[in-house]
């Protein structure tokens, strides 16, 4: 009698062993992980309409704010169910590679290069970027860099070899990199006085912006388009493929679109949906 009730608990832990691998299964398959650039949080945007896309397709949604770079490397490594970046020839590289199923746009803003009210190199109120930076490495005045291979860190330095000047030489001098976000980069240019080229929705969103200005627009070089990719399950079998096309579907789709084009902040946009799915 006492072995079969040892053998009879033993079942029903095995039982319940499987009822937790089971349940677990299907919690895990009720989020996704968005590898995000950190504007998209920064700007609230992402806390905006993600209650919207978990009550639609039922996805909870975990979402990683870094740098563009480091979101693909994340990605790459299988950390992430799918990307929402801004560095667009880095994210066909990364399908390319086999990483990524497919890059669809989604949105687009704007940077903008910022800087004090006194405007040492005199840039303010232009239009071409380029010429904007090489007035500011004349001049060698303060600029303030982030350094960490975001989005913004790469259309930046895209910039900056169309001007033809030795940063490496500048580094530490005039140009310093902070190696960190948006935020702390622009914090270092609000208390140091100096130039920065940031995106428009985080410099909207940006509580403490101190005295700088908007010193530089409109020029089509500060384009700024954002993409979404679903990570390959192929090379990484965890990843919620279901979850994954379905913010695809959703972010590039009517009800996304809408949701990113209702977003604004004290009346100003700060996204333009321009998916073509």
């Amino acid at each position: 009698m006492k072995r079969k009730m040892n053998k009879y608990r033993a079942y029903v832990v095995f039982c319940c062993f499987i009822m937790i691998l089971w349940c677990g299964k299907a919690v895990a398959a009720d989020y996704i992980v968005i590898q995000s650039t950190t504007s998209t949080r920064n700007s609230g945007l992402l806390e905006a309409i993600l209650p919207q896309f978990t009550q639609e397709t039922g996805f909870q949604a975990r979402v990683v704010s870094v740098g563009t770079g480091q979101a693909l490397r994340n990605a790459q490594n299988g950390d992430g169910d799918v990307l929402l970046v801004h560095a667009k020839n880095a994210e066909e590289e990364f399908v390319a590679q086999g990483w990524g199923l497919a890059r669809h746009d989604v949105m687009y803003n704007d940077f903008i290069i910022a800087g004090p009210p006194s405007d040492p190199a005199g840039i303010s109120g232009g239009s071409d970027a380029v010429a904007a930076l090489v007035k500011i490495a004349k001049n060698k005045a303060l600029f303030v860099s982030r350094g960490d291979d975001s989005g913004t860190h790469r259309a930046e330095l895209r910039l900056w070899r169309a001007t033809d000047i030795d940063l490496i030489s500048a580094s530490g001098a005039w140009y310093r990199e902070t190696g960190s976000g948006m935020g702390a980069t622009l914090n270092m240019a609000t208390s140091t006085g100096a130039y920065v080229m940031t995106d428009r929705a985080t410099w909207l969103s940006f509580a403490n912006r101190g005295n700088l200005e908007v010193l530089v627009e409109g020029d089509a070089r500060l384009f700024n388009q954002y993409g979404v990719i679903a990570v390959n399950p192929s090379r990484h079998p965890r990843v919620n493929a279901a979850g994954a096309k379905a913010f695809v579907n959703w972010i590039t789709g009517p009800e996304g679109q809408a949701a990113i084009g209702r977003y604004n902040l004290d009346g100003k946009a700060l996204f333009f949906p321009n998916a073509t799915r």
